[in-house]
């Protein structure tokens, strides 16, 4: 790989990490301009502590990516040449303390904790991804905002025109029920999430059908539930949808309620866009 050429003029580079349930989701910022976005499997502590070492952009990424991933993503990436003062910075979202604890082991981190989320009425155990996706969906697009994170588990968080939480609910996600079904019943069949792209029959003839009808139907219908009870109480309020069922679910959305789907922000950064508003704020 080429290394980058560095210009005189040391540009403001920083990295923005969520660190998920299941994976590491990464954006790397100039300045407030979005670059790039890419996802990871977990780092483990050695990884960790090479990159605190590192004096080059491109040793910095190579550390991160697999061997496998490197040449994909450095022929679609959209970074450009740049002159990076290191150790690189790295603001961090983290809703698994483990990893949190990891990662303080590099040198120029910052954790973003609840407290730091400007929203007003939050309560202490609301998940920092929650808040950040509702901030970062409501300093975009403005508020009132309900975010839909169709992720591991699927959440529903809201805040009303004075920036103000309302509150939300949390289900499993696709994935996570039909896992559930799959290992906690001596009968039932894991079903994969495989060939999903169209909806399943809703009177099914076979057991794996029958298992797809129920949880995909109930679940769409619970949320054009909250998406209706959302727009009785604030008829001019925003939706934004996040989260890697996103797709999926817009599109089963589109096939039965075209005009709740119509409404609807598609944004997967959302988090990272929250992340964006604190480091802005807390330059001002």
């Amino acid at each position: 790989m080429k290394p980058h050429k560095h210009p005189e003029q040391t540009e403001n580079v920083w990295l923005a990490l969520e660190i998920g349930n299941s994976r590491l989701h990464w954006v790397f910022f100039l300045g407030e301009t979005l670059s790039s976005a890419w996802d990871t499997d977990y780092l483990p502590k050695s990884v960790i502590q090479q990159l605190a070492e590192c004096q080059t952009l491109d040793d910095f990424l190579e550390k991160i990516f697999p061997l496998h991933q490197q040449s994909d993503f450095f022929t679609l990436t959209n970074i450009p040449p740049l002159s990076v003062s290191f150790p690189l910075p790295v603001l961090i979202a983290s809703v698994v303390p483990s990893q949190t604890a990891i990662w303080q082991i590099y040198p120029n981190v910052r954790v973003i904790t609840l407290d730091q989320v400007p929203l007003k009425g939050v309560y202490l155990t609301l998940g920092i991804d929650r808040a950040l996706a509702l901030w970062g969906a409501g300093k975009t697009w403005g508020f009132p905002m309900l975010v839909i994170d169709a992720g591991t588990a699927l959440t529903f968080t809201a805040a009303d025109d004075n920036q103000c939480l309302i509150g939300g609910a949390i289900l499993p996600g696709l994935s996570l029920q039909f896992a559930s079904l799959g290992q906690q019943t001596g009968q039932l069949p894991l079903v994969e999430m495989q060939n999903f792209a169209s909806l399943p029959p809703r009177f099914a003839l076979n057991t794996t059908e029958a298992i797809k009808s129920g949880v995909i139907y109930i679940l769409l219908a619970g949320i054009k539930d909250f998406i209706e009870a959302w727009w009785q109480l604030f008829p001019n309020g925003k939706i934004a949808i996040k989260g890697g069922d996103r797709t999926l679910l817009l599109n089963y959305l589109q096939a039965l309620y075209p005009e709740i789907a119509a409404c609807l922000i598609v944004e997967p950064n959302l988090i990272f866009w929250g992340m964006r508003e604190i480091v802005m704020e807390h330059k001002e």
